[in-house]
């Protein structure tokens, strides 16, 4: 991937163009396995708790406006034998917070993951705070790691009378290894008598290169049945353009052969494509991307209208009032209206041919529009 950044100074200020080329692999140049896929089943698994931040120092919830703060502190403390029925909590030193994990595929139990905590009621901090032990479920519903420990706050916030500063997101933070794993995620990778690997740019030509280079490397594999001389099939097979089942070789271990396959080098392919941004001026360009010969035309047409009210007073010593006379400045002004013809064989060809008409962001992406409306464009335009 080469960046390629380009500034154009119009007379009304400094525009930004920020061209990415998605270029394609040099002759020679090739990306491994590993890189370009990941095996279908091995993921992570997401975990969420609810549970209480204490040691605030009085930057918690207002429990009259989270009454779920008082609830939770009223069972916590039920669970430790002391008895707060009826009795109105007025504590700003704690916070109710949702807390949230990633269980890596194969974690064992006893093994440590990171913990994410934000807040769910109106804390202003969670600086300085402890979470209590807060069990992690999956979706499943069963608890798969309990989160507690000291939390790790970047944001913060100072507050006067008339002024506040406040820096980051002082409401969420961050337990590195503050979670234990109770429970590993079902599944074992020893299991697997074949994979999918699964492209994460989905394209056929690429998926066709990752099949044959395993191919290359391991050859054949007997059929189920197993016997010697019977019919044999590829080890692996490109089944649609994003994922590729791969058969599992005899006498050599799961993660072994992964191991291997990842290490094997593909030229990687992707679709002709042109990804606009109109939010921050920002285009992308693949490689592939090829116009036909079109004539552009751009004019800016801009229209001012100034306001500049006059104050109208009347003489001294007479009866008249003063009065606001409005007084309106309308100027037009129009740039550009060149015809300009574009051409794009190449990569290259096509970027000049778009920088030397000047135009600002904006206007590049109305011509890409208008280009790929008259079919003049050979690629998927994507607007975001």
């Amino acid at each position: 991937m080469i960046g390629w950044t380009r500034r154009l100074l119009s007379g009304r200020g400094l525009c930004a163009l920020l061209l990415v080329l998605a270029f394609a692999p040099a002759a020679g140049a090739a990306t491994r396995i590993k890189d370009i896929t990941n095996v279908q089943g091995v993921r992570d698994n997401q975990l969420i708790g609810y549970g209480l931040v204490i040691g605030l120092q009085g930057t918690g919830d207002t429990l009259r406006n989270s009454p779920f703060t008082e609830q939770a502190m009223q069972s916590m403390l039920d669970r430790l034998g002391i008895s707060t029925r009826g009795v109105p909590l007025r504590s700003r030193n704690v916070a109710a917070v949702a807390v949230t994990a990633n269980l890596p595929s194969f974690a064992g139990v006893g093994g440590r993951i990171d913990v994410n905590v934000a807040s769910l009621g109106d804390a202003t901090s969670l600086k300085g705070g402890t979470l209590l032990i807060t069990p992690l479920n999956s979706a499943d519903g069963q608890t798969y790691a309990v989160a507690q420990g000291q939390l790790a706050v970047t944001g913060y916030v100072a507050a006067g009378e008339a002024e506040s500063v406040t820096q980051g997101v002082p409401t969420a933070a961050r337990i590195p290894n503050g979670a234990l794993v109770e429970k590993p995620a079902p599944g074992e990778l020893a299991e697997l008598p074949q994979f999918v690997l699964e492209l994460n740019n989905p394209d056929f030509a690429t998926a066709a290169r990752v099949a044959d280079a395993i191919n290359a490397r391991f050859g054949n594999n007997v059929t189920d049945n197993g016997k010697i001389g019977g019919p044999v099939r590829p080890t692996a097979l490109a089944r649609d353009q994003r994922s590729i089942v791969v058969l599992r070789p005899p006498r050599i271990s799961a993660a072994r052969f992964l191991a291997m396959v990842g290490d094997l080098a593909v030229q990687t392919d992707a679709p002709a494509r042109v990804v606009i941004d109109q939010r921050s001026g920002t285009v992308v360009i693949g490689r592939n991307v090829k116009i036909s010969t079109v004539a552009v035309t751009q004019g800016n047409l801009t229209v001012r209208v100034t306001e500049t009210p006059q104050v109208s007073q009347p003489a001294p010593f007479s009866y008249g009032e003063t009065v606001v006379v409005p007084n309106t400045e309308v100027q037009v002004e129009q740039d550009g209206g060149y015809l300009s013809v574009v051409r794009g064989p190449d990569l290259d060809t096509l970027v000049q041919g778009l920088n030397r008409m000047g135009m600002r962001p904006t206007d590049i992406i109305s011509v890409l529009q208008a280009i790929k409306t008259a079919g003049a464009l050979q690629a998927e335009l994507v607007i975001q």
